[in-house]
């Protein structure tokens, strides 16, 4: 195998990589019952004129499956939280206490089950894209190496090779998402 060839796989499989690790972090976002400090990754609250992450001004733990606490690392920040969060529309009823934001996860309906299932199809299937996009650049690129006078049964394996990937990511991705759909619809 020619090093324009190896590094095309190499690029590939990076690229590829990342799509699956996309998929992971916007699984996270995707709530599943149970209380998770992730669920607020996507808040961002107005801290001193610029929208800074929360978990950057307040510390976030989850004291049981069903209670997110949010204690702020400055008093003065509880208010803005709040707003935050609600604006934020994640769902979720945040109550201040004066020093800290305390947030019941309600339990999740049936209906909003399927809807957070199809969700994480929807994400799934953004990933499964990335991937088959990553695998038509390198065979374009493998075809311009053949058009540039490399081998033929060169590229005709690293091809193959390529949809082996491809087949291997696509299958990762199937997994995580049965993984996920089962967390979710688990009551």
């Amino acid at each position: 195998m020619t090093e324009e060839i190896q590094f095309i796989m190499e690029s590939a499989t990076e690229s590829m990589n990342q799509s699956v690790a996309h998929l992971e972090k916007s699984f996270l976002n995707i709530r599943a019952g149970k209380a998770s400090p992730a669920m607020l990754g996507s808040v961002f609250v107005d801290y001193y004129g610029s929208m800074t992450a929360l978990s950057q001004v307040a510390n976030i733990t989850v004291p049981d499956a069903r209670t997110i606490s949010v204690n702020p690392w400055e008093k003065s920040m509880v208010h803005p939280i709040e707003k935050a969060i609600m604006i934020a529309n994640l769902g979720f009823n945040p109550m201040n206490n004066g020093e800290s934001v305390i947030i019941n996860v309600p339990p999740l309906t049936e209906e909003r089950r399927k809807d957070l299932a199809k969700q994480a199809k929807t994400e799934a299937e953004d990933a499964k894209v990335g991937i088959r996009n990553s695998r038509k650049e390198a065979n374009t690129e493998i075809k311009k190496l053949e058009k540039d006078g490399t081998s033929e049964d060169f590229c005709k394996k690293a091809e193959e090779d390529i949809q082996k990937l491809t087949d291997l990511f696509i299958k990762k991705i199937d997994e995580q998402l049965s993984v996920k759909e089962a967390e979710i619809m688990k009551v």
